[in-house]
């Protein structure tokens, strides 16, 4: 008969099984957890403009979304001792932000220094249009229409707005939004649902 492995062989091959089902933003955090700092500094460069963007496009307010982003890595950072990782790293991670960011506008924080949507520079390439070949009018007539529809996103209630952007922008799943938003997969579809509905109404003299 084929020798047995004894328990720790079976914790040690059952430890290999998880890294293996772990995304590798998660078997990062797990490296944070045990010490190893250059493993933070990738996730923080990896993530922290698309977080940003997401917080902007919540509290339209460019210097308190660079605030909450700075808030929510010191949270990732603060919590790595106990970070388990039972689900996907980005998942944890915005679901920090959209509590933030919910708090935020609850507060009103984003009131002082509100900027104009229309003066946003920090969209990088959706921003650089003027860089293309295309004419003046061309270029006028895209701008205007990138402007309406951050515009029509940021209209939504907050929820709606957070459900579009990490559908639309992040392309999360179901799965994922409705861990970040601690409801049901049903309620982020009827959430998604509405929003769209909004925003197809808002929308469509640009059809």
């Amino acid at each position: 008969m084929p020798a047995q492995p004894d328990g720790a062989e079976r914790v040690e091959s059952n430890m290999g099984s998880l890294a293996a089902t772990l995304d590798y933003d998660a078997e990062l955090m797990v490296r944070v957890k045990e010490g190893d700092g250059a493993s933070f500094d990738v996730l923080l460069e990896k993530h922290r403009s698309p977080v940003i963007h997401f917080l902007y496009r919540m509290v339209q307010n460019r210097a308190v979304a660079e605030e909450l982003a700075q808030e929510v890595f010191l949270r990732v950072y603060r919590a790595r001792s106990t970070y388990e990782p039972t689900a996907k790293f980005t998942t944890w991670l915005f679901r920090i932000a959209t509590h933030l960011a919910l708090n935020s506008l609850r507060d009103g924080k984003n009131d002082r220094r509100q900027e104009s949507l229309d003066d946003d520079s920090s969209e990088g390439p959706a921003r650089q249009v003027f860089d293309m070949r295309p004419s003046v009018e061309a270029v006028m007539v895209k701008e205007t229409r990138l402007q309406e529809v951050r515009r029509a996103v940021a209209g939504l209630p907050e929820k709606q707005r957070a459900a579009v952007l990490m559908h639309k922008y992040q392309e999360m799943e179901y799965a994922q939004i409705a861990n970040v938003l601690n409801c049901s997969e049903s309620a982020v579809k009827s959430l998604l649902f509405r929003a769209y509905e909004t925003l197809r109404a808002r929308l469509a003299h640009m059809a």
